[in-house]
């Protein structure tokens, strides 16, 4: 079941779980997937880790200890989802070091409400990094106006980041522009920049979903023969830019000057990751995402349903990115032609991105807060 799972790690793509819970930790589950099915990472979100907290009861006994001492609710989250951060890192640790610090990576986001806020983000990404305690942790930070500066800041400190809710070519840029930024501070700072990484998360599947429904209200052939196009050409594109900043795996493309620099001194290229790859149209294969962004040097994060289709259906026929770089531009060209604005597309998706992790944090607190009284040990 895994021939193509490992083909896909042949080509140079890091397989990472976009999953977590405390079940799969404590039964062998993410043991196996490491195991079995080439995973070499995983990701989480307040997304993920409401449905973990909300499904069963493998939380209870942290949560009636949590309960006993009379937490706050947001420090009852923080410290269950940082234990199965922690949990998962220590699984994944023999990875991370026989990759030499590349993979054997876990994710773990700043609070989602404080997107828009530079310093306590920065804050929020110290304390994390602080309370999980392994090297093998990646904090995610959102890529928006406010969130580059924390990631200079951050990667400044030495702590090692996974950049999130990308969607568009423009800020993408500026990621990496913040990145090496970052770098640059470290270097500064006498810091060792081997010891520090970095994954660029360019969402995926969202840029179809949002630009096919306008497709699908224009109406026309012309229109509907764009449907499941744009998201593919935006991504291909980004690895373009990528290519510019950090050179080809082939060398056919020279890196920039100013990371030329950062390697002499021992850096780490920061890898483009492809999140939003479970496929959302019932039309679309449902390993799209997988089989058509084939690239070296790349990470692709999947749900569990992505990883289980990959291995019995994907289709890995080698690279499927360099060399599409034209396409790509002439299928967004056609989009924008039918006047829809890639522009207020990808703002919407961002915009749309934070508010989504922020009612997942809203509803991780109403559940927990509802847990803590429902375990709380009876006064007397």
């Amino acid at each position: 079941m895994t021939d193509a799972l490992k083909r896909l790690s042949d080509e140079g793509v890091a397989i990472w779980l976009d999953d977590l819970s405390r079940q799969r930790i404590t039964s062998g589950n993410l043991a196996e997937l490491i195991d079995q099915q080439h995973v070499v990472g995983v990701t989480t979100n307040p997304s993920i880790f409401q449905k973990a907290i909300s499904d069963g009861h493998g939380y209870d006994q942290q949560v009636a200890d949590l309960a006993a001492r009379k937490v706050t609710v947001e420090e009852a989250i923080r410290m269950i989802t940082t234990a199965d951060v922690r949990d998962a890192a220590d699984i994944l640790r023999p990875v991370f070091d026989a990759t030499g610090g590349q993979d054997g990576r876990v994710s773990i986001e700043v609070d989602p409400r404080l997107a828009h806020n530079t310093a306590a983000t920065i804050a929020e990404a110290k304390q994390l990094a602080w309370l999980v305690d392994r090297p093998n942790t990646l904090i995610k930070i959102p890529a928006t106006k406010a969130g580059l500066p924390a990631i200079t800041e951050v990667i400044g400190l030495g702590i090692s980041v996974n950049v999130t809710l990308i969607f568009s070519l423009e800020r993408y840029r500026e990621v990496m522009d913040a990145y090496l930024a970052g770098l640059e501070k470290a270097k500064a700072a006498g810091l060792d920049l081997s010891l520090i990484r970095s994954v660029a998360s360019f969402f995926v599947s969202r840029v179809d979903t949002e630009i096919d429904k306008r497709l699908e209200v224009i109406g026309t052939d012309g229109a509907k023969a764009l449907k499941g196009k744009a998201a593919l050409a935006n991504a291909r594109l980004a690895f373009e830019a990528y290519e510019e900043v950090f050179g080809s795996a082939d060398n056919s493309t020279q890196s920039s000057d100013r990371w030329a620099a950062l390697d002499k001194a021992g850096a780490n290229k920061q890898r483009p990751l492809w999140a939003s790859t479970g496929v959302k149209d019932p039309a679309f294969k449902d390993t799209l995402y997988v089989d058509e962004l084939v690239a070296p040097g790349t990470v692709n994060t999947m749900p569990e349903a992505t990883l289980v289709a990959t291995a019995a259906r994907g289709q890995i026929t080698g690279d499927t990115v360099r060399g599409t770089y034209e396409a790509a531009r002439a299928d967004l060209d056609a989009v924008a032609a039918l006047g829809i604005s890639y522009d207020e597309v990808v703002q919407l998706l961002e915009d749309e991105g934070v508010d989504k992790f922020e009612t997942a944090w809203n509803d991780l607190l109403k559940s927990t807060e509802a847990e803590l009284k429902r375990l709380a040990p009876s006064e007397g």
